[in-house]
């Protein structure tokens, strides 16, 4: 499944997951729904499987590999829209939200 650790943190989980972070931080400034960060991440995960193959000769035509680095990268987009869209919400809109947690808000009493 993962082929090297190192390649594996410092490929997929700091280099594309900055990029599934932005990506999903992208789609929340924008307003889009959350279901789009899955398409985002899928296309990341391609272009992971890519460069772990080309730079590190790892394979490029794993299954597993790439429902791994997809997965991760899912994650981490899901994330990043959620803090975004809660930052977003209460920023927009004080006289009805306040935050309510990093990934949340509620109404203003």
């Amino acid at each position: 499944m993962i082929e090297s650790l190192p390649v594996f943190v410092g490929l997929t989980c700091v280099f594309m997951g900055a990029c599934a972070f932005m990506a999903g931080q992208a789609l929340a400034a924008g307003w889009r729904p959350a279901w789009l960060t899955l398409p985002a991440a899928m296309a990341l995960g391609l272009g992971d499987r890519f460069l772990t193959f080309a730079l590190f000769h790892g394979s490029l035509d794993s299954p597993a590999a790439y429902l791994t680095d997809t997965l991760v990268l899912a994650a981490l987009a899901l994330i990043a829209h959620r803090l975004t869209l809660a930052r977003r919400m209460v920023a927009q809109y004080p006289w009805l939200y306040v935050p309510a947690g990093p990934f949340g808000w509620r109404d203003r009493k």
